[in-house]
């Protein structure tokens, strides 16, 4: 299953983006984690069909309502077996 490692550039942290990326990534049958970082920025790991992520890359730009995003960095990652969860987690 392909997965995607992302780092999440802005106001990002306090506006809800994480809640609404568990949700977003949930709708589209996702599987991973999402987490703040001490530098303000969103990091997460997302497990899932092709498409799927494409979609999910795309609305990472957007966001929720108040979030104001300047950058969306992901690449391709290798996640062994049984490191991701059953579902998408905030951590």
């Amino acid at each position: 299953m392909p997965c995607i490692h992302c780092l999440v550039e802005g106001r990002v942290q306090g506006v809800f983006y994480r809640a609404s990326t568990q949700h977003e990534a949930s709708r589209l049958n996702l599987v991973g984690w999402v987490k703040n970082c001490p530098d303000g920025k969103v990091e997460l790991i997302a497990c899932g069909d092709s498409n799927q992520l494409q979609e999910f890359k795309t609305w990472l730009w957007q966001g929720p309502q108040y979030a104001q995003v300047s950058n969306v960095e992901c690449e391709l990652v290798d996640v062994p077996d049984g490191q991701i969860e059953s579902s998408f987690v905030i951590v």
